[in-house]
Parts: structure tokens; C-alpha cells; sequence
């Protein structure tokens, strides 16, 4: 009896939800999802970028409405996209780290752990309401012979990277068009080869270049697709992987910022493709995914579906910190803490732009905070389907302009790698716990991010009451992963 009780309050929600869509046009909207691979929070000209030029996507902020406190779920890739697709956080997602199989060399190609048989993704949640979709870009998430192939996980066709390891080269041998190798005209290349500073030569950089440059053919493939599918509601997923290393990016892109950073050579000591110019290079894969923005932008309008169709751009986690990046050069998080594989704010805040034009209020922004994990909710009340079994709150009335937006009580972050690392943002307060898998029993560490939003000044001793609260949050949270590696959380706090 309890069990239908629930349920009845379940689908009552939801059709509260769904009668606040009076502004939303009866005809589905098109769906455009950019989303970046390891770009910082400032890296672009709508949060503050000054020296990489982004017009496209300044353009797209300018038309729609910026978000400045959004999260991803989890600071590193694999997991941030199970979680965006799953619409779960980092304490229940079933895929919390890069779980990698396999290795680089194309025989040996594996991929990470698959997504499992009977996930409910996003892909899902628009193919019930007729859509088609498509994913175009790097997965992650299972190869094509498992159960996590984006063909099994929704997605009526997919193009790009399966591996993450394969996606360290920008000039590979193949990608994949849905469950079949697509030859480029590239050779074999393992990109993890420092050079020797005192012998390099011109010749020595280039051997890391190719014929093929693999982002170029996506967006090929993403216009096809949109070609297709014009006649149709459709949802593109676009996980671009733009900007993460290796560096590498078309001459033409490199030669608009060599001469304006006093740059000096990276030799690959760090790992990634050495490259004369990294400042350069890195510069111009931000403005190379910026034009590929305004590329699609340009040919929805071509096409007459501008109106109809909701553009986002967002990325997977805060910047890169090693392979030639010079993230303090570019103040990528500005001077926020932490870059990927941190849950302090520079590897959890990134940008989220949404426009739809006529529909969304254009040139705003809200300070709402929220999560990818809430997209799922989101398009669920946009396209009146059921959201699954979700972390997540829909965004949709802080689209629409609407004051009925509900709130997070808080955020959770939790994150197995570097250590293991948990935090919860409540209001202005962030808490974060470190290193969990050698001390189990590590403390708070507590910042007002009010007052210190670069979280330097621990204040957790001023405020017991909040931590026992943000303990108690975590034995409601956390569900025990499905592998021992992941499980970093002490049992006596879990919920019995």
C-alpha cells in the first residue's frame, strides 16, 4: 500500500511539473548538447576569458542565459558522463571512476567498464518520446562489443572515440561510426613519447600530426545527422574532446596566437605530444571547438530550425594539470581551487550556457546552483517523459523565467580517485573530506564560499553542528559501489 501511496505522489510531482509548461511550444524542441572535454571554468569569453577568443560561444551567452554556479557531478571523464546520462550523483552513480581496460595500441583497445544492461540514459528518456539521437564525440562509457556500446544505451547513432585512451590523439588510425571501425588516413601513433630538448627538430614535432584531424570529421558527421534528422525531433550529444591534451590542433589555429605568448617548446616530459608553441596550440583547440559551435549554430539557422532548437554548452570537469598546459598562464579556473580530479571548486565548476531563442530570455544569467545531474530531470519535464530514478531537480523554470524553481537542499560529490575525495555544497557552505582511502576517519574541511570562494580559509572547527550534519548527509547519500575500488566511504557512516 505504501509502495502505490509513493507512486501516486511520484506521478502527481510530475504532473505539477508538467503543468508549469505553458510557455513551452507543443512541438518537441531539437535538443544540441557541446559538451567540452576538460575545459576550465574560464576558459571562454562568457566567464572571463582574456586571452582566447571564443566569439561563438559569447554569441550563444548572449542569446540565452548563463548559469554561474554549475557543477558537474564528478571531476574527472568517464564518470562525469555516466552521471550526465544517468542523471545520478557521484554516491550512486554505477560508474564513479575511470575504470580503464585494455591498453593504447589499436590491438589492444578495450575501452572503460560499460554502462550495464537496463540503464535508463538520456538517450533513453528521448527516445520515448520519439525522438532520434545521436552521439557524436568521445563515449567512454563501454565498447562496441559490451553492453555500454552507445547503440545498446539509446542512441540510434553514434560516431567519434569508444576508448578514452585513443582519444589522447587528435590524428588516430580509426574512430568508430556506431559498432564499426571507420579507417582515417592517419598511422598508428603512440603520443606518450617525450623528445630529447637538446636534439629535437622540426621534423621530430611533427611526427605527432596527421592527415585526419578527428574533431573536424565529427562536426561533418554531426551536420549529416542534423541533415537527417530535420524533419524530426532529434537530440545530438556532442562531447567533443576539445580541449583535453594531447595539443594538437591545424596549423592555420596555431599560427593566430604563436606570436603573443612568448612561448616556449614542450617536449612531452609530462606526458601528451610535444609541440614548439603549447600555449598556442591550447589556445587555438578552445577557439578550433568555438568555431565548430558556431559551424552547427550557423547551419541549424540555414536550415529554419533555429527557433526550435535548445543549444547548451557545458564541459565534463575543471582543467587539465599536466601535458603542456599552462593553466595559470590562462587563469583557466580563474582563482578558484583545484583543477580535474579535485572536488574543490576549480575542478567541479564549469560553465553551462542554454539558448533557445524566443523561449529563453537572452543575455542572462542566474546564480541558481545546480548539477548535471539535473539535466536529466530537466529534459524529462521539457519532453513530458518519466525522469527515471534520479539525483536531480529540473532547471526548466530557471529556463523559462518561472519563480517556482525548487532548490537542492545540497549538492553531493563523491569521487574515488586521487585518494578519495567527498564534498557537499549547502548554500554558501562547502565541505570537503580528503584522502578517505588512507584515513577513513579524515576530517572536515569547511569553507564559506561567500566569503572564500577560493576555499583557502577552513573554518571547520568554528562549526561542529555542520559537520555532523554533512556526516548524516552521507549516510543518506551514499549507495556501496559494485567494485572495492570505489567503495571509500567508512561503513559506520553508511545508512543501514
Amino acid at each position: 500500500m505504501k509502495k502505490q501511496i509513493g507512486l501516486a505522489l511520484i506521478l502527481l510531482g510530475w504532473g505539477t511539473l508538467f503543468a508549469q509548461q505553458k510557455q513551452v511550444s507543443k512541438k518537441l524542441p531539437n535538443i544540441i548538447f557541446f559538451y567540452a572535454d576538460d575545459l576550465g571554468y574560464a576558459e571562454t569569453e562568457p566567464y572571463g576569458q582574456q586571452l582566447i577568443k571564443t566569439p561563438n560561444l559569447q554569441k550563444l551567452a548572449q542569446e540565452g542565459l548563463r548559469f554561474i554556479n554549475h557543477y558537474t557531478s564528478t571531476p574527472v571523464c568517464a564518470p562525469a558522463r555516466c552521471m550526465l546520462l544517468t542523471g545520478k550523483h557521484g554516491g550512486q552513480s554505477y560508474i564513479r571512476g575511470n575504470y580503464e581496460l585494455g591498453g593504447f595500441a589499436d590491438s589492444l583497445e578495450g575501452g572503460q567498464m560499460p554502462l550495464p544492461e537496463g540503464t535508463y540514459t538520456m538517450a533513453h528518456l528521448f527516445k520515448k518520446a520519439g525522438y532520434h539521437t545521436g552521439a557524436i564525440g568521445k563515449w567512454g562509457l563501454g565498447m562496441q562489443n559490451t553492453t555500454g556500446s552507445p547503440n545498446k544505451q539509446g542512441f540510434d547513432y553514434f560516431f567519434g572515440y569508444l576508448d578514452q585512451k585513443q582519444a589522447h590523439n587528435y590524428y588516430p588510425s580509426h574512430l568508430w561510426e556506431n559498432e564499426q571501425k571507420y579507417p582515417l588516413q592517419n598511422k598508428e601513433k603512440f603520443v606518450h613519447i617525450p623528445l630529447d630538448s637538446t636534439k629535437a627538430t622540426a621534423k621530430d614535432f611533427e611526427q605527432f600530426s596527421g592527415k585526419q584531424y578527428a574533431p573536424e570529421i565529427m562536426t561533418e558527421k554531426a551536420v549529416a545527422f542534423i541533415d537527417r534528422n530535420r524533419n524530426n525531433p532529434f537530440f545530438l550529444y556532442l562531447p567533443y574532446t576539445l580541449p583535453h591534451l594531447s595539443l594538437q590542433v591545424p596549423q592555420e589555429y596555431v599560427d593566430r596566437y604563436k606570436n603573443l605568448f612568448h612561448d616556449h617548446p614542450y617536449y612531452g616530459q609530462d606526458g601528451y605530444t610535444a609541440t614548439p608553441y603549447p600555449r598556442a596550440t591550447y589556445a587555438g583547440m578552445i577557439t578550433y571547438l568555438d568555431d565548430q559551435v558556431g559551424l552547427i549554430m550557423q547551419h541549424i539557422q540555414s536550415l529554419g530550425l533555429d527557433d526550435n532548437t535548445i543549444i547548451l554548452f557545458s564541459s565534463d570537469n575543471g582543467t587539465g594539470f599536466n601535458g603542456g598546459i599552462d593553466y595559470r598562464f590562462f587563469k583557466s579556473v580563474d582563482s578558484l581551487r583545484g583543477l580535474k580530479m579535485d572536488v574543490f571548486e576549480g575542478g567541479i565548476k564549469v560553465p553551462l550556457i542554454v539558448r533557445w531563442p524566443k523561449t529563453i530570455k537572452a543575455n542572462t544569467e542566474t546564480d541558481l546552483i545546480s548539477a548535471q545531474y539535473d539535466l536529466m530531470a530537466t529534459f524529462a519535464q521539457l519532453i513530458q517523459q518519466d525522469p527515471g530514478n534520479t539525483n536531480g531537480v529540473s532547471l526548466l523554470p530557471t529556463w523559462l523565467g518561472q519563480k517556482n524553481q525548487k532548490k537542492h537542499a545540497f549538492l553531493y560529490f563523491e569521487y574515488p580517485e586521487k585518494g578519495g575525495q567527498v564534498a557537499i555544497r549547502e548554500g554558501q557552505w562547502k565541505a570537503v573530506k580528503l584522502d578517505l582511502k588512507n584515513n577513513p576517519k579524515a576530517k572536515w574541511q569547511l569553507y564559506n564560499l561567500k566569503t572564500d570562494p577560493w576555499e583557502q580559509e577552513n573554518v571547520a572547527e568554528n562549526h561542529p553542528e555542520l559537520l555532523a550534519h554533512f556526516d548524516q548527509i552521507i549516510k543518506e547519500e551514499h549507495r556501496p559501489a559494485h567494485i572495492k575500488e570505489w567503495e571509500i566511504i567508512d561503513s559506520k557512516l553508511v545508512k543501514k
